[in-house]
């Protein structure tokens, strides 16, 4: 929820108008994408992919190595509150579900915003994703909170409810706004 990923951007340049949306619909799919944030390595998923596919090797292999270039920027709102947050002492700490392979080139390029983060628990190294109970379990121990101490932000609720069940305080991300509102509310800002 810090950044916007825009598939859609970035292959609109790689794949025929007339195929775009069928590419986007049935080829890189979310099924095929989340195995990357679980740790399955981009050589094998896109050898298998493009298999299946074969007149859009070009842009599937493309997507690994440019990973970086489909997350087009920080959501409004969001350095400023990360910023905010940090200055004021709050802790920060991350659980992203991003590949592994992918994480370190991105991580690089945004390390503005990424050095201000305590730690970062990424799923793609773990090999746990985002709503497994395991994920928030690993994430509490490695950063030495308790779920009373933490606030988990997110853009999928799924990610937030499993986090409460864990009793970790939840916050279904809608933009930075009604997010500032409930950190005030917090006393975080």
């Amino acid at each position: 929820m810090l950044y916007d990923w825009n598939l859609r951007q970035f292959f609109e340049k790689l794949v025929p108008a007339h195929e775009l949306e069928l590419f986007l619909r049935d080829v890189v799919t979310l099924d095929w994408h989340n195995q990357h944030d679980a740790g399955r390595p981009f050589a094998e998923t896109s050898a298998e992919l493009i298999a299946l596919w074969p007149r859009f090797e070009a842009a599937i292999a493309a997507f690994g190595p440019r990973f970086s270039d489909t997350v087009t920027g920080l959501l409004p709102g969001m350095g400023e509150i990360v910023r905010a947050l940090h200055a004021r002492g709050v802790p920060l700490y991350a659980i992203t579900n991003f590949s592994d392979e992918f994480w370190p080139p991105f991580r690089l390029r945004e390390a503005e915003i990424f050095d201000l983060f305590e730690d970062i628990v990424v799923s793609g190294t773990e090999r746990m994703v985002k709503p497994d109970p395991a994920i928030y379990r690993l994430a509490l121990d490695r950063f030495g909170l308790s779920p009373q101490e933490a606030i988990f932000i997110d853009d999928r609720e799924d990610n937030v409810r499993a986090a409460e069940a864990l009793g970790i305080a939840g916050h279904h991300f809608h933009g930075a706004e009604p997010l500032r509102t409930e950190l005030e509310r917090r006393g975080l800002l």
